[in-house]
């Protein structure tokens, strides 16, 4: 486009009706020398009339889509009234001309609209004014439209000469919009400004605003650019530095991590599955460039595959009486546990070939199933490897993830495996029994395939997709309780019960064990400490409660604390600490014998129970009150312990002659049950015949013996039936001071469990039906007959 403008042009009168030529997306300014191409007839005809006319013409844009034909109605008022200056005919029928701009026109109305439009013209006159701000206007969309110039490359450099020489700030403005990259709308915006001053601030938005994104273009075609060259800079040095190499006779890098890896591969001795594998996915490797993506992933996978142990063992020992030694001097009784292992100790002597077995260890917290585990590897002279189980909820954690995923890495089954470097380590797999699952998949049933001694010599890790073997691993489970765990992986596993400990064995631990370790952990020495006897007894029944002995330990560690801050002080002699010396140490005592143990009062009876941390002592209360009727059960029961109530009330109920109650007593009188730390959920039918022992002291109004304590399910027929968790109850009532227990005949076999000096201790009286458990609790015979109460 230029810009021209001859003196004999201007000279022409203008005449006020004019043939109109609609624009599709064209708005041409005046001033402008612009060329155009016409195929449509109507436009032929018009230029064809125009030229041999007065060569006057109106040029105005068409706000309607293209594919819409132009009418009166979709052209702008605002056009530009222009002149003919050359007319070209080509042999495809098109016709070429020359036009240019001469001045703003708005059109009043049209004449004609066949065979192309006609219309009467009214000439615009712009309003300018001279000033400093037009000046410096001006002088900005120079500069600016320069830089745009220099930026664009398909803008002639002499459109920089062009704006140079332009002086009329209106003709300025126009020329820089029609050589701008903006849309129709903007250009018929400056065409419609008659303002000059507005026109040059509109035109400098457009101009900031085009040159804004081309300098953002050209930063990011930089940026490509200077990435490509990197690239291609690194490619040419690598090509090079491979061949001064080869000319030095070295190898490059990835040659070297390539035979690296199959000297590697070589050394583990592979399987033949991981081998083919192996050997696969290096001669991928070695086809890869090292910025590859896929070259870490197979790097990293070689190199896992042959850093598992697939030969290394670790020799057993054999000699059954030290390994007696070493159970016995890490651990104090737990003698079923130690039997057993010694038990596998004897069979692989016999049988060197023979699987491991898969040991499970159920038991509360803190008895020592842990570290019981590092004493049966120390024991069979095998490496010790440890899993925590506690939270797992993705199957992945045990399998691994697929390659396929970013960061992908083994399970943590083969990431154990590799850490403990042998084929056959003792794997415990702690708190299997807090085990979760959600939508990622089940944990438990990955480690079905683990702990079944059949499948396990083949285990395929999703990340290593070949089988390991697993067979020669001992694997030990723990966990506080068997009901989480599912049916299918608890039938896979030797079930050990690890109770709690009495007060014999619990003192014993701590002589030996706890308050030792405790001294060495808080800086002190033997000949600093010495703790009589009688403080540990104190300790243990006046401050812990507990099946295990974690809190054991952290009152002896409190004990040892105080002592080690008189040593920090200056103090240099012994410290002994006597049972008396303990709540100086301790603070107040923390548990009490329960009042109902020696206090006689009808209504109340003492029940044994189990839970997670072992077996514990529960109290049963019942009352009689008048104005009511039926059976009121709180303490927040569940559902079959509230069903044992109700066995007990109907079975007393069925019998009330023979305990010479009086049957409207039931009919007029509210009965309650209470079992008393009502914040703790209570569940299960053990307490039916401690309900029933209750239930019936209350009615009768004579009081259970002191000190005794019981535990059964009862039926409506007044059978006592089988319950589980005999030693722990039994601990736990030796523990509460008890001194008889009554128990369902058929548990009588589970005595055998329960240490000598706890047979030795304790009375146990076996019952068959709820009338040997009231002759064992009232210290009456079953058919004494009473007078009738309740009148």
């Amino acid at each position: 486009m230029r810009v021209e403008y001859a003196e004999e042009i201007k000279k022409v009168k203008m005449p006020r009706t004019l043939p109109v030529l609609p624009m599709k997306d064209l708005v041409i300014a005046p001033g402008i020398m612009v060329p155009l191409v016409f195929h449509e007839e109507s436009a032929i005809q018009c230029v064809d009339d125009v030229a041999v006319g007065d060569k006057f013409l109106c040029l105005t844009a068409q706000h309607a889509p293209r594919e819409e034909p132009p009418n009166p109605a979709n052209l702008y008022r605002v056009g530009t009234a222009a002149i003919l200056l050359q007319m070209l005919k080509y042999p495809d029928k098109s016709t070429r001309v020359l036009i240019q701009g001469l001045t703003r026109v708005r059109i009043s109305e049209f004449v004609q609209t066949e065979p192309y439009f006609m219309a009467t013209v009214t000439e615009l006159e712009e309003t300018t004014e001279e000033s400093h701000e037009v000046s410096a206007l001006m002088r900005g969309l120079t500069n600016q439209f320069e830089q745009v110039v220099s930026i664009v490359p398909h803008l002639p450099d002499e459109l920089k000469v062009a704006v140079l020489n332009i002086s009329d700030p209106g003709k300025l403005a126009d020329f820089i919009t029609s050589n701008l990259n903006i849309t129709t709308e903007e250009k018929q915006a400056v065409l419609e400004s008659l303002s000059v001053r507005r026109r040059l601030e509109m035109t400098a938005g457009f101009l900031r605003r085009e040159l804004e994104l081309l300098e953002l273009g050209s930063r990011i075609q930089d940026s490509v650019q200077t990435q490509m060259n990197k690239s291609q800079r690194e490619y040419y040095l690598r090509e090079q530095l491979k061949a001064i190499r080869a000319e030095l006779g070295e190898e490059d890098e990835q040659a070297m991590e390539v035979n690296r890896l199959r000297e590697e591969i070589d050394k583990a001795q592979l399987p033949e599955e991981a081998q083919a594998e192996a050997e696969r996915e290096l001669d991928r490797l070695s086809r890869m460039t090292p910025n590859a993506a896929e070259y870490t992933v197979s790097r990293t996978y070689l190199e896992w595959l042959t850093a598992l142990p697939w030969h290394e063992v670790t020799v057993d020992n054999l000699d059954i009486q030290e390994a007696q030694r070493i159970l016995d001097a890490d651990h104090y009784a737990l003698e079923k546990v130690k039997e057993r292992i010694v038990e596998h100790l004897a069979v692989r002597k016999l049988k060197p070939d023979t699987k491991g077995p898969i040991l499970c260890f159920v038991g509360p917290p803190g008895v020592g199933k842990t570290s019981l585990g590092r004493s049966i590897a120390r024991a069979l002279g095998r490496k010790f490897v440890r899993l925590a189980l506690g939270g797992v909820r993705d199957e992945a954690e045990i399998r691994g993830h697929r390659r396929t995923y970013v960061g992908a890495l083994p399970g943590r089954i083969i990431q154990c495996m590799r850490k403990v470097g042998t084929k056959n380590p003792l794997f415990m797999l702690d708190e299997v029994d807090k085990l979760g699952s959600d939508f990622r998949g089940d944990p438990a049933s990955a480690l079905l395939e683990v702990l079944d001694p059949e499948q396990n010599n083949t285990f395929t890790d999703h990340y290593l997709d070949v089988p390991f073997d697993l067979s020669k691993v001992l694997f030990i489970t723990t966990g506080n309780m068997l009901d989480p765990i599912p049916p299918p992986l608890r039938d896979r596993m030797e079930i050990i019960r690890l109770s709690g400990y009495i007060e014999v064995e619990r003192l014993e631990i701590a002589k030996r064990y706890l308050l030792p370790r405790q001294i060495e952990s808080n800086g002190l020495k033997p000949k600093q400490v010495r703790v009589h006897t009688s403080a540990i007894r104190r300790v243990i029944r006046e401050y812990t409660r507990e099946a295990g002995g974690r809190n054991l330990e952290r009152e002896l560690g409190s004990i040892c604390r105080k002592i080690a801050r008189k040593v920090a002080e200056g103090y240099e002699g012994l410290t002994i600490v006597k049972a008396a010396d303990v709540p100086q140490m301790l603070g107040p005592q923390k548990f009490f014998a329960d009042d109902h143990i020696v206090t006689r009062k009808p209504g109340l009876a003492t029940g044994l129970a189990w839970t997670a941390a072992g077996g514990v002592v529960l109290s049963v209360e019942s009352t009689i009150m008048k104005g009511g009727r039926g059976l009121q059960l709180t303490g927040q029961l569940g559902s079959v312990m509230k069903e044992s109530g109700q066995a007990a009330l109907s079975y007393i109920r069925t019998r009330a002659e023979q305990w010479g109650l009086n049957p409207k007593l039931f009919m007029e009188n509210q009965i309650h049950i209470h079992v008393p730390a009502g914040a703790t959920p209570k569940v299960g039918p053990s307490a039916g015949v401690t309900m029933a022992t209750s239930l019936l002291s209350a009615l009768t109004g004579r009081a259970v013996k002191p000190r005794i304590a019981m535990t059964g399910e009862i039926t409506l027929q007044g059978r006592v039936m089988r319950v589980g968790g005999v030693k722990e109850k039994v601990l736990a009532a030796q523990l509460a001071g008890m001194r008889t227990v009554i128990l369902p005949e058929h548990n009588m076999g589970h005595l055998e469990e329960v240490t000598e000096h706890l047979r030795k201790t304790l009375t146990f009286v076996p019952a068959k039906t709820l009338d040997d458990v009231f002759e064992a609790a009232f210290a009456t015979t079953r058919s004494r007959k009473k007078k009738k109460a309740g009148k």
